[in-house]
């Protein structure tokens, strides 16, 4: 089964669109750059997310593709956000939030996302209403706290790209598949390096907590 699916990725690969794999590459780039706390992600996400909105949009994967048309904006707001850190000092201070915020913000999403897969099941054309609006509802909130730089976005985004490799298979995006698979092995390189730096912040400066 493994086998087969890497196969089919792979002739996915060499026959997809020289967009898709531009809007790949641009997006491996984001991730490694953000890994680095290198304010230089953004223009690398907003590159890649404005050809995922066309491309998603043509595929019927609407909420991925409204997903990837408000990244465009938060790639605009993620770039003055850390630029601002970086001109008061504070370019890398990671916040962490205790266990009881988690609970609320994911209990809060998951209502969200009932709600809107029920209206884009019913309403629209989407394929895949449920799953494609969980992704996108907790994918909206995730990059906000990238933005934020909260140590947790990584876990949030192992769990959101886990659920999105099944999406993008059966839509037959398989090299965004693929890159999505390398996602969820980065993300925890990512996770550990930014905890790296909080742990190392907190010696110093007493911890913030929401």
């Amino acid at each position: 089964m493994m086998i087969e699916f890497f196969t089919n990725a792979l002739n996915g690969l060499l026959a997809s669109s020289h967009w898709e794999l531009l809007a790949v590459a641009l997006a491996i780039a984001y991730l490694l750059l953000a890994m680095k706390q290198s304010q230089w992600c953004w223009p690398a996400a907003f590159g890649s997310t404005t050809i995922y909105t066309v491309l998603f949009w043509d595929s019927a994967l609407l909420m991925e593709s409204a997903l990837n048309a408000y990244y465009l904006l938060m790639a605009i707001y993620g770039w003055w956000a850390w630029h601002k850190k970086s001109d008061s000092g504070q370019s890398n201070t990671i916040q962490s939030w205790r266990w009881q915020t988690h609970v609320k913000v994911i209990g809060g999403l998951s209502l969200m996302s009932v709600i809107g897969g029920y209206i884009m099941a019913n309403y629209t054309h989407a394929d895949f209403a449920y799953l494609d609006t969980v992704t996108t509802v907790f994918a909206i909130f995730t990059t906000w706290m990238v933005t934020q730089k909260i140590l947790e976005n990584w876990i949030y985004w192992l769990v959101i790209d886990a659920a999105s490799i099944y999406l993008y298979v059966a839509k037959g995006f398989n090299p965004t598949a693929l890159l999505f698979m390398f996602y969820c092995v980065m993300v925890v390189f990512g996770y550990f390096k930014w905890r790296a730096q909080y742990l190392t912040s907190t010696e110093t400066l007493a911890p913030q907590r929401a």
